[in-house]
This record gives structure tokens, sequence and C-alpha cells, in this order.
């Protein structure tokens, strides 16, 4: 099996004031007379590590079940770090909201042979990362086209975000969440019952004209399901 590469560098972004690490993976024959799909994934340690999103990718692309696309995985810091730009309230949210559009993507558009159009722009998030995602895409719906969540955290921010999202853009979501997530232990050492405003989500963005997928798999809040879940969700969004 012919196998992508990986490379790590670091960017500085102004919005949050401090060097910024990114992973990148190239898929195999990676050629730069070519253009690519490209998928932003938060939490980028734990998508590589435990979602295995490389080896999962190069296996689709081998079996022919994908077009070829870049990977650009940022990992967090710490789980403070994380909550400060993940969470709707973070003190950082509306800063790396920014730095993701206005700052990382320049750097990729430069650095990499990428697809310049929307569409061809995923953002993909377990938990806190899925919300980050969703909220930038409605921030940048021109910008970002397609969200994949898994299990994301919701709450009355962002059910009104999705409300109140006026925007002509024609966004793509998957949205996956576990029957057994109703008593989620939080980073910041609360439980909190992560389905019943996921499906209130599910019945706010039903309303929206977005093109959107909607699961409930029988699990709960890990990897353990996320895994799986991620090569269905690679298939819907960069079928051959």
């Amino acid at each position: 099996m012919e196998k992508g590469r990986t490379e790590e560098t670091t960017i500085y972004s102004e919005r949050l004031g401090e060097e910024i690490t990114i992973m990148v993976y190239l898929p195999p024959n990676y050629s730069t007379f070519l253009t690519y799909p490209v998928l932003i994934a938060q939490d980028g340690k734990d998508y590589f590590q435990l979602g295995r999103i490389a080896s999962t990718t190069d296996r689709l692309i081998n079996e022919e079940k994908v077009r070829a696309f870049i990977i650009v995985a940022i990992p967090y810091k710490s789980v403070e770090d994380r909550r400060r730009k993940y969470h709707p309230d973070g003190s950082q949210n509306q800063e790396y909201i920014e730095f993701l559009a206005e700052e990382l993507l320049p750097f990729i558009n430069q650095t990499y042979a990428v697809e310049s159009i929307g569409t061809e722009r995923t953002l993909i998030g377990d938990s806190l990362g899925a919300t980050v995602s969703l909220l930038t895409a409605l921030t940048y719906p021109h910008t970002f086209s397609n969200v994949i969540m898994q299990s994301p955290y919701v709450d009355e921010t962002v059910i009104n975000k999705v409300k109140n999202s006026h925007t002509s853009a024609s966004l793509s979501i998957y949205h996956v969440i576990g029957m057994k997530e109703t008593a989620v232990k939080t980073t910041n050492h609360s439980t909190k019952d992560f389905l019943t405003p996921n499906r209130e989500l599910k019945a706010v963005i039903n309303k929206k004209e977005f093109h959107y997928f909607y699961e409930e798999f029988e699990g709960d809040h890990t990897w353990k399901y996320w895994q799986p879940d991620l090569k269905r969700a690679l298939e819907l969004h960069y079928l051959k």
C-alpha cells in the first residue's frame, strides 16, 4: 500500500500572539502540479494518534474510494488551551476562529497545492473541536463549506448562532452523536448531557437549507466510536 507522508511545521499567529504547530498529511504521490481538497482538523494530534486518520486516509485512497486530499491538523497545547480556543465562551475563541480563516488558510494556500474554493475545504473536530469547527463555518461560510462534527459540545450560544445564521452559502454538515452521551465528564470537571442539546441542534439545522447528515450511534463520548466513524465521514466528503 502506498503511503502518504506527514510533516510538522509552525506558523506565528498575530491573532493569538503565539507560535502554532501544525501537522500536515500529504497523500501518496502528492504532486505540486495538481491541486487537492484540504481537511483542517482540530484536536490534531488526537486525530492522528487515536483516530488513525493518516492510515485510514491512505487505505481509502489506495482502494480508490476517495479522492486524494491534504490534512492540516492543529494539536492543542493543554486542556486549558483547548478550552480557551474551542469553547464558545473561551477567552480566545473568536481569535482562534479568525486564525483559522485569516492566518492558517492563507499559509496553507501559499505552501501546499490546495484547491482555492470553499467547497473543497472541510473542518473536522470531536467534542469542543467539532463545536469550534461549526462556529468557524458559520462565521466564514464562503471560506469553509463543509463541517464534520463528531459528538459536538452544544449550548445555547451554539444553538443561537445556527438559528441566526442567514448565510446564502450551502453548508454541508456531517453530525454524529452517541445515544449513551447523557452524562459526559467535561474538561472543567462537570458532567453534561450531550445527547439532548445535539438533538435540539439537529432540529434547528433541519430548518436551514444546509446539506445535512445526522446519525445517532450506539455508544458514548470516546474515540472507540469516533475512530471507526471517521471512515464513513471521509468517504462521504471525498467520494471519488
